[in-house]
Order: C-alpha cells, then structure tokens, then sequence
C-alpha cells in the first residue's frame, strides 16, 4: 500500500499545474453531489457511537454538521486556487559564472495520518496531499467507519486513471498500522491526530519522523487593562463556539484586579450562564467558591474550563508554560506594551491578541485546509498547510563545468532575482 502510494504520488507531481488543480475542483464537486450519501452514513456512525456510550466529545467530533460539506468543498476550491506549491524557486543562486544553483520546493513523498473521530479531517487531509503532491495513507478510528470509508470512496473516484485510486490508502485495521510503523524507508511523515495516548503510542512505535500534538491546552489570559464586553465576548467563543475543538479554551487566566472591579464576576456568569461547569486553581476555587480542580494539565473538551486568578502578565506567562501545551494562547487587552510582552514571550505555536483562539484553523488563516496542527520545533510548527508537507532541493544548472580541485573556477555565490510564475508567464522566461 505504501509502495503504491509512492509510485501514484510521482505520477500526481509529473502532472500539470492545472491538471492537479483540476483534480482537486473534481473532488470538491463530487463531494457536493455525495452530500446525502455522505450524511446518511454519517448518521450511521453517530448513532451507533452514542449507543456504544462513547464520549460526549468524541461524538460532537464525529458529527458531520449543516453545512460542513459545502464549507469542505469550498476549502477545497480555495486550495486549488492558491499558487501551485511544487518546484517553487526560493532562492537563486549564482554559483560561478554559467553555474546556476536553485532551491525549490518539493513533495515529502508519503505521508501517515493517523486520526480519531473527525472524518472532515479525511477530506482536509486527502486535499492538502494532493496540492502538495504527496501519496497518503489513512487511518480513521472505527467510530466513523461508514463515513470515513464513504468519504474515501468519493475523493479516490474523482482521481484520474493516470494518477491512480492507490494515491490515497485507507487503513481499515488497527494491525495493517503495526506494520506500517515498521516502513521508516518508505513513508516520510506520520502526523497522529487524537487523544495525548494516541500521540504517545505511535511516537514509541516508530523510527519515522512524527509530527504532531499531543493536547490542545489553551489559555486566554484577560489583563487588567480590558474592554469588558470584549472580554466576555471572546472568552465566551474561546469556550462555547464548539468546545471539543483543540482550539478551545481549556484555562481562563485573570488579571488579581479584576477580583475587585466586578469584571472577573462577569466573565464567570457569563460562562456559567451558558451551561459551563468551573473548576478552580487554589485561588480562584477560593474566591468563586468553586470545585479545585486536580490539575491545571487538563483538556477538558467539554462545556468545563479552569479559571485562575493571576498576579500580572508575567505570572500568566510562567503559568502557560508550567500547565500548558504550546498550542494556542490569547491575552485580552488595551495596553500594547503588555500585549507584545504576552506575544514575544510566549512559547506557543500560535499567540493571539483581542481575537477569539477559534481563529486558530488552516481555513480561516487561509491556508485552505489543515492536515494538523504541530506542537514541535523542527520542520513545521502551528497550523501545518500545504508548506509543512513540503520539504526542499537543490537544482544546479551548468555549462560543461568541472571541479579538478577547484582550479581555474571562480566563485560568485551571487543572489539573483526569484521571477515568480506571474512573471515567467508573462515574460515568457
């Protein structure tokens, strides 16, 4: 499965721009016209994971929402219209004179996604392989078998003969992943979407490189210096908008003034007003006479949060790097030397001021799709698009030229000017 992915994968790059375009404006069409089949499917798969008694937010995961299918689509189309990412010059370089040197940009090869739940993420991920020009193995989680299965059914259709259905693998069984963990001279890159012992288990079971998070604890922090009706406003979407989501505010974090203005009591009723069950640090459980909470390391996933009173925005920054997972953090406030303190100095992979962290999603940033969102340091770091599923490489361009111990050859190293495709279109170079 992996070898063929990789043998459909080069004939996918070898196509044009615009066949590759194509191919993904196909699959956004199909998936429109499938929309009933892929629904009804989906009802399958909730129904049968409510009456197993899974998770509240396991199933609100699951769920295949209103709408979601047209705004699959039009992340799709987004995607298709953006500039084609493979073989893009980043640098130019003259090495000596007639020694051209250029660094482009290239597919990885073979990508393993493994994920819980979501089936969206099957088609974000399936769009994203295929702008990019890598091959893709699947593996859902038996919660959403009908409508992981549906939805694969529907993209690998709408793959031309001369690429090949094998493109995009779908895993069906927990044993083929064993297996597949073991192919470090094959697959290039597995990104785990899911629970912290997901993330954790395929990290010891492999020698290919991992890219991923484990948790998605997200703290606002609201300063002093706030606007009280944007506070609650944004504080209510960090945790209300869809409370599952690894974006969603697991910790709120409060200014010590704000105990006695009156604003902390709004911000909390505003919370509990809309059905969210508080838990406390120690301070916080003491003033708001509310349950303390056994750890602030908490994902809560859920219409629940932590709330915590803090000294200033230096105690809230030690705070988030104690307790949190370098995932998404937000500070609310007016005064700008305290918000670029909060955003310089905050280690996360995404840093936010005055806006909701829900904004924390590859469709809203733009990216058109997101296969994930990456906690580590190396190669990609927050929102992974199409960029983190590319790597580089070195074209040289000569004239006859030989080394012979670098005599006779004088080097340049030379910056030239990067033409981007809207130039070499219409310049005709």
């Amino acid at each position: 499965m992996a070898i063929a992915a990789r043998e459909s994968s080069r004939k996918l790059q070898a196509l044009s721009s615009e066949d590759r375009k194509k191919i993904l404006l196909d699959i956004a069409n199909a998936l429109e016209a499938n929309e009933k089949t892929i629904k009804a499917e989906n009802d399958l798969d909730v129904v049968a994971a409510q009456e197993a008694g899974y998770e509240e937010s396991l199933v609100a995961r699951l769920v295949m929402k209103p709408g979601k299918i047209s705004s699959l689509a039009a992340s799709i189309r987004q995607l298709a219209e953006m500039d084609d990412p493979i073989g893009h010059v980043l640098k130019k370089t003259q090495v000596a004179d007639g020694l051209i040197l250029e660094k482009t940009s290239s597919p990885l090869g073979v990508l393993l996604i493994v994920f819980e739940s979501r089936p969206d993420a099957l088609v974000q991920i399936a769009s994203l392989a295929i702008r990019s020009g890598n091959g893709l193995l699947l593996k859902g989680g038996k919660e959403a078998r009908r409508s992981n299965a549906i939805l694969h059914k529907v993209i690998t259709d709408a793959i031309p003969e001369t690429v090949g259905v094998k493109l995009i693998g779908l895993v069906t069984s927990r044993e083929e992943i064993s297996d597949l963990l073991k192919l470090d001279d094959v697959i290039d890159l597995v990104i785990p979407r899911g629970s912290n012992k997901l993330v954790s288990q395929i990290k010891n079971s492999t020698k290919i490189p991992v890219l991923g998070h484990a948790d998605g604890i997200c703290h606002v922090y609201v300063d002093k210096c706030c606007k009280l009706d944007m506070a609650k406003r944004l504080v209510s979407d960090a945790k209300l908008d869809y409370p599952a989501a690894c974006n969603a505010m697991e910790t709120l974090l409060v200014h010590k003034d704000l105990e006695q203005n009156g604003v902390l009591n709004e911000l909390i009723h505003a919370l509990q007003s809309n059905g969210v069950t508080l838990y406390g640090g120690a301070r916080a459980s003491a003033k708001l006479n509310i349950p303390e909470t056994p750890s602030f390391h908490h994902e809560y996933s859920t219409k629940a949060c932590t709330v915590e009173i803090v000294e200033d925005v230096h105690g809230a920054i030690d705070h988030i790097h104690q307790h949190g997972s370098a995932h998404t953090d937000c500070i609310v406030t007016e005064d700008s030397e305290v918000a670029e303190i909060f955003l310089r100095q905050v280690d996360s992979a995404a840093v936010f001021h005055n806006a909701s962290m829900r904004f924390s999603d590859g469709f809203r940033f733009g990216l058109g799709a997101e296969v994930g969102i990456s906690t580590s340091r190396i190669h990609a770091r927050g929102l992974v698009g199409v960029e983190g599923l590319l790597t580089t490489r070195w074209v040289m361009r000569g004239k006859g030229q030989i080394v012979d111990g670098d005599n006779g050859v004088v080097y340049t190293h030379k910056d030239l000017p990067v033409l981007q495709r809207t130039d070499i279109m219409e310049n005709g170079v």
